[in-house]
């Protein structure tokens, strides 16, 4: 039974920082891809960040770069995000997602909400 399960989602002022936690269980975490995305209100869901499990970065989007980063503790099945320097347009609900047997899973969400 996989379970992803994000925490860290809040509102925030602009220009302050959040870090997201995602814990997997019911799957090898260390051989899962891992990736964070996002989903505004109207709009499609995007890719955040990817990382494999020897660390690399997959990618970061021009929107973040800069001020989001990706990481893992496979030792404690978790995957972070650290999101620095927030914007309103930062605004959404955001996802982890793990790639492992060829089937992606993903966590329900967590809020984000940067605003005054």
């Amino acid at each position: 039974q996989v379970q992803l399960v994000e925490s860290g989602g809040n509102l925030v002022q602009p220009g302050g920082s959040l870090r997201l936690s995602c814990i997997g269980s019911g799957i090898t975490f260390s051989r899962s891809v891992m990736s964070w995305y996002r989903q505004a209100p109207g709009k499609e869901r995007e890719l955040v960040a990817g990382i494999t499990p020897p660390g690399h970065i997959i990618n970061y989007p021009d929107s973040v770069k800069g001020r989001f980063t990706i990481s893992r503790d496979n030792a404690k099945n978790t995957v972070f995000l650290q999101m620095n320097s927030l914007k309103p347009e930062d605004t959404a609900v955001y996802y982890c997602r793990a790639g492992y047997g060829g089937t992606d899973y993903w966590g329900q969400g967590t809020q984000v909400t940067v605003s005054s």
